[in-house]
């Protein structure tokens, strides 16, 4: 469960993390309020789970409350890589020295914390890794022992970070873990950690994903999972408990299992299209599993030709064929949709597909054939 940043700081800051004063705010009038309570200049902050907000316009700096108001009426409703903007954080504005990285993580492959470090925050730490490795420190956890105070000297020597930071740094690694722990996080991450002018070290950001699976032992967390989910088609396959995760392309994905559905995203991206989502409708999906699914996948409007990919395992295709034509009954579909279907009783589904379906349904032998065709029916939508 991904959290927005002002939820994030707000467990920073139970952790004992130092964070800007902040509000958040779903109006322009409620902007100005709280622009007025924290006083002075205040930055207006899009609240999307997505990087880039400064350069999409998504982070504003206010003089004056009346200012504040103004830039929050702009960034409310604004879109931001396919996520619209309902809620901004107002916070005090920060007098920034230095911009560090912090984050701990759960390395899967090595199956331990991974604690990472940088003296250069403020950028995608991506391109810290690619373009200047030695510059980012790394640092796994052995989970019996836990993170120590060495260990977070360690890191901010091998980072590089300025010696009158390096207290206030350590501090806060220290903290950073004990909450990756406590709440049971798949990752905390603090980009920019900065130094400010009273020489103060705050955490200026923050990404925090809690593992779902743990969400049990956590009720106070549970129930931010609505607020958290904005988008309207998320919010809807949450509600009917289909796995889905929007993205921002123009390319419709369906599959069963998720490691088909990943293999389907990269063949449409081979392809030269780009998905406009993730969405496994399960190993076993049966009819009424594939309608619920397309309700979710049609009703973004952005979604310009949709790609079925099912391969038939427990999941019967012409089942599946079944679902799908009872779909497009019910919603009236009209746009292009390309459908690959193999493995049990394919024959019998593609039959029913080629017999039975509208004339926007075809029907392709295999899954690169099937992803160019739906690129190709996008761009002709589009």
């Amino acid at each position: 469960m991904d959290l927005f940043e002002y939820q994030g700081k707000q467990l920073l800051a139970a952790q004992g993390i130092p964070v800007p004063a902040g509000e958040a705010a779903e109006t322009p009038e409620e902007a100005r309020a709280a622009a007025e309570r924290i006083g002075g200049s205040v930055a207006i902050k899009a609240q999307v789970q997505v990087g880039g907000r400064g350069k999409a316009g998504g982070i504003k700096v206010a003089a004056t409350p009346a200012e504040a108001e103004e830039h929050a009426r702009a960034i409310l409703g604004m879109d931001i890589k396919g996520h619209t903007v309902h809620r901004v954080w107002v916070e005090e504005a920060s007098d920034i020295r230095k911009e560090y990285y912090a984050s701990v993580t759960f390395d899967r492959g090595a199956k331990k914390p991974l604690v990472m470090l940088s003296a250069m925050g403020g950028v995608d730490i991506e391109e810290v890794a690619a373009s200047n490795p030695d510059a980012l420190a790394r640092l796994h956890i052995d989970p019996l022992t836990g993170f120590q105070a060495h260990h977070a000297r360690w890191l901010a020597y091998h980072a590089a970070i300025d010696p009158e930071a390096i207290k206030g740094v350590v501090d806060i690694l220290q903290r950073l873990y004990a909450g990756f722990i406590t709440l049971d996080a798949m990752l905390l991450e603090i980009n920019p950690l900065i130094v400010n002018g009273a020489g103060e070290v705050v955490a200026l950001d923050a990404k925090v994903t809690i593992d779902g699976n743990a969400l049990y032992r956590h009720p106070d967390l549970a129930a931010l999972a609505e607020s958290v989910t904005s988008d309207a088609q998320e919010r809807m396959a949450q509600e009917r408990g289909v796995t889905y995760v929007k993205l921002d392309g123009d390319v419709g994905i369906l599959g069963n299992g998720a490691g088909l559905v990943m293999s389907t995203l990269d063949v449409v991206a081979l392809a030269g299209g780009r998905p406009a989502n993730f969405l496994d409708a399960g190993g076993g999906s049966k009819a009424d599993d594939v309608v619920t699914a397309l309700e979710v996948l049609l009703s973004d409007d952005k979604v310009k030709s949709l790609l079925v990919n099912i391969f038939g395992g427990i999941t019967r295709c012409d089942e599946v064929a079944e679902g799908l034509l009872t779909a497009l009954d019910r919603l009236g579909a009209t746009l292009p949709i390309v459908v690959r279907l193999d493995g049990t009783n394919e024959e019998e589904g593609r039959a029913i597909i080629r017999d039975r379906a509208p004339a926007n349904v075809v029907v392709e032998d295999t899954m690169l054939s099937a992803a160019r065709r739906a690129v190709e029916l996008a761009k002709e939508a589009a």
